[in-house]
Formats: structure tokens, C-alpha cells, sequence
């Protein structure tokens, strides 16, 4: 069993950065694959972020260039840099992560596969023209 808590999320003008974390805990070895998901009310989840057991990453279209993910095994925590913020930027950010490794599409970590096994509760981001 693993837990995840989301933590950093908040309030900032476009152009702003947020640092998002996500602490895990439990049976943290079996995380393969983690993600950054974000939802919108009325939206279905889209991933903005994956990362694999092997390091390797991937990012939505929307986000390259601006976000960047990371994980510090010695802390088990996974982290989300977003820089030049945008209000479209604005959601409910997910932690999520998996025992298996990422599912690949063309030898990359897929941005579609949304099945975790493991999720934290959320973290509100906000973002003001």
C-alpha cells in the first residue's frame, strides 16, 4: 500500500511559478511510475507530467518548456516545477503512481493510460491573468 499526500499548491499571477510535491509513503519501492494529473470541474483528467522507474519523462504539449518533473528517492518525494503559469494552468493537481512501470507508447511513458493504482487527495492551483 502506498500513500500519497500533494502538498505546495495555491494562488499566483500569470507568469508566476509554483513547486508542487508529493510525499509518499508506505510501501514506497513498488512506485514505478509516478504522474502529475490535473482536473478541471466539468473536465476529465489529463496528465501533465510522467515519470518511469527509469527516469525516463514525458509532458503535455500544453506544459513543455514549463514544467518539470522530479523525484527524490532518498526523500520519496515527487515534484512538479511550473514556471510561466498560465490561467489555463489552473486545476485540481494529482500525485499518482503505480507498482508496474509506465505503459509506453512509442517508447515513451504514456499521458493517456490514467489507470493508477495510487492517488493523493489534490492540491489546488490557481492562476490570475
Amino acid at each position: 500500500q502506498v500513500t500519497l499526500q500533494e502538498s505546495g499548491g495555491g494562488s499566483v499571477r500569470a507568469g508566476g511559478s509554483l513547486k508542487l510535491a508529493c510525499a509518499a509513503s508506505g510501501s514506497t519501492s513498488i512506485s514505478r511510475c509516478m504522474a502529475w494529473v490535473r482536473q478541471t470541474p466539468g473536465s476529465e483528467r489529463e496528465a501533465v507530467a510522467v515519470l518511469d522507474g527509469d527516469g525516463s519523462t514525458n509532458y503535455a504539449d500544453s506544459v513543455k518548456g514549463r514544467f518539470t518533473v522530479s523525484k527524490d528517492n532518498t526523500k520519496n518525494t515527487l515534484t512538479l516545477q511550473m514556471n510561466a503559469l498560465k490561467p489555463e494552468d489552473s486545476a485540481m493537481y494529482y500525485c499518482a503512481s503505480d507498482r508496474w512501470g509506465c505503459t509506453l507508447i512509442n517508447g515513451r511513458p504514456s499521458m493517456v493510460h490514467l489507470d493508477y493504482r495510487y492517488w493523493g487527495q489534490g492540491t489546488q492551483v490557481t492562476v490570475s491573468s
